[in-house]
C-alpha cells in the first residue's frame, strides 16, 4: 500500500471497526465474549430445568434433584430464592418493593413478571454474546444486571472493600462493547454487513 493510499484511509473508521489490532488480542476478546455469554446462558438453562448447580439442590442435604420443583418448567421461581434470602444492603427495601418479594408460609415469592424478565434477558444476552450478534446491546444489558446483582446482594463486597466479581464482570462487558467483540470468534463480521446494522450501529 502506498503512502498516498494510507493517507486516504479514514483512520477513525478503522479504529471503530477493529479496536483489537492483533490476532492474539482478538482471540482473547472473542474468548472473553464466549465465556460471558455462557455465564448468562447457563443461568437460564440451570434455572429452567433445575440441573443441580444454582438450582435444584436440597439446601439441607446438598443432594441434587434434577428437574425438581425448583425448576422453572415445573413451577419454581428463578428469582424468589435470591429475593427472599440474599437481598441485603441499603437497597434491600427498594428491590423488595419493585419485585413484590415477600416471605410466605411456603417460602419466598416474587411477582411472576420478575421471573420472565430475568429468564428472557439471561437467554437473550447469553445467545447474543455467544453468537457475536447484537453484542453492544447484550453488553449493556449484562452491565445493567451486574449493577442490579451488586446493589441488591453484594454491596458492600464481602471479601473486598471495593471490588467483587459483579464489578469485574461489568468491566469485562464494557470491554466487549468497546472492542467490537462480536467480530472475533463470532458472527459479528457477517452481521455487521447487514443493512439493519449499518443503519443502526447499536445493533452491532
Amino acid at each position: 500500500m502506498t503512502t498516498r493510499e494510507m493517507t486516504a484511509i479514514d483512520m477513525p473508521a478503522i479504529e471503530q471497526l477493529e479496536p483489537a489490532h492483533t490476532r492474539g488480542l482478538q482471540r482473547v476478546v472473542g474468548l472473553l465474549r464466549l465465556a460471558m455469554g455462557w455465564t448468562f446462558l447457563w443461568a437460564f438453562i440451570d434455572k429452567l430445568w433445575g440441573l443441580g448447580f444454582a438450582t435444584g439442590r436440597d439446601v439441607e442435604t446438598g443432594a441434587i434433584v434434577f428437574g425438581g420443583s425448583d425448576a422453572w418448567i415445573n413451577g419454581g421461581s428463578p428469582t424468589a430464592g435470591v429475593l427472599g434470602f440474599a437481598l441485603k444492603g441499603p437497597f434491600k427495601g427498594f428491590y423488595e418493593t419493585i419485585t413484590g418479594a415477600q416471605m410466605g408460609a411456603a417460602g419466598p415469592t416474587a411477582a411472576s413478571w420478575v421471573d420472565w424478565v430475568f429468564m428472557m434477558s439471561m437467554l437473550a444476552i447469553g445467545v447474543a454474546l455467544i453468537l457475536g450478534v447484537g453484542v453492544k446491546l447484550a453488553s449493556l444489558g449484562g452491565i445493567a444486571w451486574m449493577a442490579i446483582f451488586f446493589t441488591a446482594t453484594a454491596i458492600w463486597p464481602e471479601h473486598n472493600p471495593f471490588v467483587d466479581e459483579h464489578v469485574i464482570e461489568a468491566l469485562v462487558l464494557a470491554g466487549l462493547y468497546f472492542a467490537n467483540a462480536g467480530r472475533y470468534l463470532g458472527l459479528g463480521k457477517i452481521w455487521q454487513r447487514t443493512e439493519l446494522v449499518k443503519k443502526h450501529p447499536i445493533l452491532a
